[in-house]
């Protein structure tokens, strides 16, 4: 099955642009999630953590 899907994908023309594209797509989606962490301010970090326990 899988020797089957491999085959069919080579056959399309510019498909090995798409991996490269998802990977920097993931790549950035995490590194700016890095940053909102380190630079987020603490009391709205204390804030957000306590509104499960506000009910």
């Amino acid at each position: 099955m899988l020797k089957f899907v491999k085959n069919h994908m080579e056959s399309i023309t510019g498909i090995e642009i798409y991996p490269l594209i998802s990977l920097v797509i993931f790549f950035t989606f995490f590194v700016a999630l890095f940053w909102w962490v380190f630079t987020a301010r603490k009391d709205y970090i204390s804030k957000v953590s306590n509104i499960p326990l506000d009910h």
